[in-house]
């Protein structure tokens, strides 16, 4: 089925598009032929209807005919055909709405209403070829930003891994014990992970939940020295975001922040609703004498590539240092999951 009628407001403009062509082709008749613009408004308003829809039938020929796939001469060949024969079901039309409103066949003017007939379609055919190429412009577009939020995503539980396995080294000789309890945990997470598939979105509850597992797991490396605050407002919960946008901000707060605290630390994750948008902020003390990759840590590139990448300049991810705080500030489009 043609695009056109998928949209009732589209099918309207159209058909008020044809009816200012049918206006200006009652004044081309007017003016070339012994109507007047009564009977020539009579003529021009069946014909344009008819030739309406007459002039939607390109659409199956340009999408079997593709540019660039095709020879010009077939294309030629084949287009020039179809436009011949719409022109002679144009000039029958004129003779049986004509012979309908009982005028002179003499007057119809039919070489002109050939030329006019055969030059709409020739504007269709590219009009439909040019509505092709938008539509495959934006597919292209669509396809690219999904390989790129795919590539990066797939980025996420190898760094994350990468860091765990250091954090269980780091154990293993010290606290085997508590190496092994870190492992069962680590495998819970990643089991958890590998269940989203291919999912495009999880809600945020969702996603504060595989944080907190993720927390589980370094609990055991930090035991008090780790404190966790997480505070939403409701509605929160159901908002509808990538997955695993959260626990690289949190593992980020935890191997550069709470790690180089001989004390520990809080990390507090506040989450809000202000209007049409979910702002999260995700806090952490830190040590300003320790050296840190901070501003340019694949966690945090990561997660704001991915925001970009989803929802344009209506996602960012801003992070800022000041008195012994990092705060990173998420900002996305609040839109319920389904």
């Amino acid at each position: 089925m043609h695009p056109i009628f998928a949209s009732r407001n589209g099918l309207v403009l159209y058909l008020a598009a044809w009816g200012a062509l049918a206006l200006l082709l009652a004044g081309l008749l007017r003016l070339q032929g012994d109507l007047d613009f009564k009977q020539a408004i009579e003529l021009a308003g069946p014909l344009a209807l008819v030739y309406a829809f007459v002039c939607l039938t390109p659409w199956y020929a340009c999408r079997t005919l593709p540019l660039g796939r095709t020879s010009n001469t077939k294309i030629v060949l084949n287009h020039f055909g179809a436009s011949v024969f719409a022109s002679a079901l144009w000039i029958g039309a004129a003779r049986v709405v004509g012979y309908l409103l009982d005028l002179d066949p003499r007057s119809l003017e039919m070489p002109l209403l050939m030329a006019v007939g055969f030059f709409l379609y020739g504007l269709s055919i590219a009009l439909h070829y040019t509505w092709l190429a938008i539509e495959a412009s934006r597919d292209a577009v669509v396809q690219a930003r999904e390989a790129e939020l795919r590539a990066l995503k797939a980025q996420v539980n190898p760094h994350f891994l990468f860091n765990s396995l250091n954090s269980i080294a780091a154990l293993a000789s010290t606290d085997p014990a508590r190496a092994r309890e870190m492992c069962i945990h680590l495998s819970g997470f990643l089991r958890q992970t590998l269940g989203l598939g291919e999912k495009a979105s999880i809600s945020w509850g969702e996603e504060v939940q595989l944080a907190r597992t993720y927390l589980d797991v370094e609990q055991i490396r930090f035991g008090k020295r780790l404190r966790v605050e997480i505070h939403m407002d409701e509605g929160c919960a159901a908002c509808q975001v990538p997955p695993l946008v959260l626990q690289p901000l949190i593992e980020n707060a935890v191997k550069h922040g709470i790690a180089s605290l001989v004390d520990g630390g809080t990390i507090r994750v506040d989450c809000v609703i202000l209007q049409d948008t979910m702002r999260v902020s995700v806090e952490n003390s830190f040590d300003p004498e320790s050296p840190s990759p901070r501003s340019s840590g694949l966690g945090i590139r990561n997660v704001r590539s991915r925001l970009e990448t989803r929802f344009g300049s209506a996602g960012a991810l801003n992070v800022n240092a000041e008195n012994s705080v990092f705060r990173a500030q998420m900002s996305l489009p609040y839109r319920k999951m389904n």
